[in-house]
C-alpha cells in the first residue's frame, strides 16, 4: 500500500480517472435502450470468427448485459474503492478483449496505433491499482477489511485485502 502522500495522491488520481472511464462508457450503454454489442463486435477483423459467437441472437443480449453492467460495476467499484482488486482484474480482462477486438494486425483500431493502443495503457493502470491496493487509499476496502464478516471469511478476505 502507498505510504507517502504523493503516492497516495497518484493512486487516487488514477483510480478516479479509471472510474470515470468506465462510468462514462456505462452511461452510453446502460441508459440507452438501443445499445447492443453487435455493432461493435461485428466490425472485428483479426479475430472475427472468435468474436462472431457473441453476435448470435442468443448470445447478443447476454453479452450486451454483461458489457453494460460490467462497465457500471467496475466504475462504481473504482469510484468508491470497494473490491478494487477484483474489479481491476475484470477491467484488465475487458481491456485485453477490447484490444483484440480492435486489432487489424499489426495495427490497433487505425494506422496510428502500431501494436499498442490505449486499451493496453488502461490495462497497465488497472494492474497498478490492484498491486498498490488502491481501495485502501481513501476507499471502502480499508473499512471493509476490518469487518468481522470479512476477517473471518477466507472467500471475502482476498476481495478487499
Amino acid at each position: 500500500m502507498p505510504t507517502s502522500s504523493t503516492e497516495k495522491a497518484i493512486v487516487l488520481y488514477f483510480r478516479f480517472l479509471m472510474a470515470w472511464t468506465f462510468l462514462y462508457a456505462a452511461s452510453h450503454q446502460v441508459f440507452v435502450p438501443s445499445f447492443s454489442v453487435v455493432g461493435f463486435v461485428s466490425h472485428t477483423k483479426t479475430f472475427h470468427d472468435a468474436f462472431a459467437i457473441f453476435t448470435t441472437p442468443t448470445m447478443a443480449p447476454i453479452t450486451t448485459f454483461m458489457v453494460e453492467y460490467g462497465h457500471l460495476l467496475i466504475g462504481l467499484s473504482l469510484l468508491f474503492g470497494l473490491m478494487v482488486r477484483i474489479s481491476a482484474a475484470f477491467g484488465v480482462l475487458l481491456m485485453i478483449v477490447y484490444w483484440f477486438a480492435h486489432m487489424d494486425w499489426p495495427f490497433i483500431e487505425n494506422t496510428n496505433n502500431f501494436i499498442v493502443d490505449y486499451h493496453l495503457v488502461y490495462a497497465g493502470v488497472l494492474t497498478y491499482l490492484a498491486v498498490k491496493r488502491a481501495g485502501h487509499v481513501f476507499g471502502l476496502d480499508a473499512w471493509a477489511e476490518k469487518l468481522d464478516v470479512v476477517r473471518n471469511s477466507a472467500v471475502l478476505r482476498p476481495l478487499v485485502a
